[in-house]
C-alpha cells in the first residue's frame, strides 16, 4: 500500500460479557507511527457482524447507560428470527444498524481530534464471540 495508506488489525478478547471497550489509546499509539504529524483520516473498522464503533464518553456511566439503552431497544428474548447461539443473540445481529461497524475521525498534526469526553469505543453485546477484531486506517 501506499505510505499515504496505513492499515493495521487490533486483535481482543472482550469476553463473555456485553461490553464497551474504549479503543482511544489504540488508535492514538497507531497514529503516532502512522501519521508521523500528518493531517488525515482515521477509520476504525470492527469486520463482525455483531458489533459496532461508537463514540462516547466513557467511566462517567455513558458506557453502561449504552448498554442499558440497547437492552431496551434490542431486549435479549426469542423475538428474534435469527436464532442461532445463546438466546436473544438474534439482537446482536441488529446491532450494526444502530451502532455501525465503522468511524471515520479527523486527524489534525498526526494527533486524533475528538472532543473532551469522546472516546473511540467497540460496542460488543454478543457473549458467543470473546474475541473481536478492529482495523485502524490511516489515509494522509
Amino acid at each position: 500500500m501506499s505510505e499515504r495508506f496505513t492499515s493495521r488489525v487490533l486483535d481482543l478478547a472482550t469476553g463473555r460479557a456485553e461490553t464497551v471497550t474504549d479503543l482511544t489509546r489504540h488508535c492514538e499509539r497507531f497514529l503516532s507511527e502512522a501519521a508521523a504529524g500528518r493531517d488525515g483520516l482515521l477509520n476504525v473498522f470492527v469486520p463482525h457482524a455483531t458489533a459496532g464503533v461508537a463514540v462516547i464518553e466513557t467511566g462517567a456511566g455513558s458506557d453502561d447507560d449504552l448498554l442499558a439503552a440497547l437492552h431496551t431497544l434490542l431486549p435479549a428474548d426469542d423475538r428474534w428470527r435469527h436464532r442461532h447461539g445463546s438466546p436473544g443473540h438474534g439482537r446482536d445481529h441488529v446491532l450494526p444498524a444502530f451502532v455501525p461497524p465503522h468511524a471515520t475521525l479527523p486527524v489534525i498534526g498526526g494527533r486524533l481530534q475528538l472532543g473532551t469526553w469522546q472516546s473511540v469505543c467497540l460496542v460488543d453485546t454478543n457473549r458467543d464471540n470473546p474475541e473481536r477484531q478492529v482495523r485502524l486506517s490511516f489515509l494522509g
